[in-house]
């Protein structure tokens, strides 16, 4: 039978979430404690790639198992056999061939950003330490709907056949002592968001104007966007999935 699980972790301690040969990964972490708690080789599939650093308030991956009677006593033997910084939310049972990359249908990331420097959230967000233009930012946000190409925002050298992307909402809004990035879309480029926030920081720090965003998409060259932003400010806050694979 097919599984999904929900969980969520912080990314501090990962080079990401794929498995990697001389590095340590939340994909390994999680299959050596299923491998252990159900005395089998667990081979799990993530909802999607996050880079080294970027934390996930909401992941999914799946796994193939003969049966399992209490899915929910799993999960809490998942969580205490886990570390500290990756938490087990639930475990369900999918139609066959139910897949946690290709069957999600929309993502959302966060982007946080502090406006002084407080050591509490140093691993958290990031600090920008010059006044930003909010305003300019979201007008230039606001653009990325009216596109479908991101390939000026995607990692140079990537192997992906198609850098068309289905933008659906992204915006800035102040919470607090954060400024808050949000954008929604079917799925996304390797290193894309924090390009994305790069380039309009640029905007927000009046290096550029908001009408650049324009010219920058039209050139589908990386180097004419902005530099990626740390990892530690990014999160994977929604993945959503078809109602029927459930």
């Amino acid at each position: 039978m097919r599984y999904f699980i929900q969980f969520s972790y912080f990314g501090k301690a990962y080079h990401g979430w794929q498995n990697q040969p001389n590095a340590i990964t939340v994909q390994e972490v999680l299959e050596k404690a299923l491998s252990t708690l159900l005395r089998d080789k667990i081979d799990v599939v993530g909802a999607g790639r996050t880079d080294a650093g970027v934390h996930a308030k909401q992941m999914f991956c799946h796994f193939d198992f003969d049966s399992i009677d209490d899915k929910k006593d799993l999960a809490y033997r998942l969580n205490a056999f886990l570390p500290d910084d990756i938490a087990v939310q639930e475990i369900r049972t999918v139609v066959d061939g139910a897949h946690a990359r290709f069957d999600a249908i929309e993502r959302t990331y966060e982007y946080w950003l502090v406006r002084e420097k407080d050591p509490f959230l140093f691993d958290y967000a990031h600090w920008v330490k010059h006044p930003l233009d909010l305003p300019a930012m979201n007008e230039a946000a606001k653009m990325l709907l009216e596109y479908t190409d991101f390939e000026c925002f995607s990692k140079s050298n990537t192997d992906v056949k198609t850098f068309n992307c289905d933008v659906r909402q992204a915006y800035w809004e102040a919470r607090a002592d954060k400024w808050v990035f949000t954008i929604t879309a079917d799925r996304f480029l390797r290193n894309m968001v924090r390009a994305v926030v790069g380039t309009l920081l640029d905007v927000g720090l009046k290096k550029i104007k908001s009408e650049d965003m324009h010219r920058i998409i039209a050139s589908k060259d990386r180097s004419e966007a902005g530099v990626s932003v740390p990892a530690k400010g990014l999160y994977l806050t929604k993945v959503i999935y078809p109602k029927d694979i459930f």
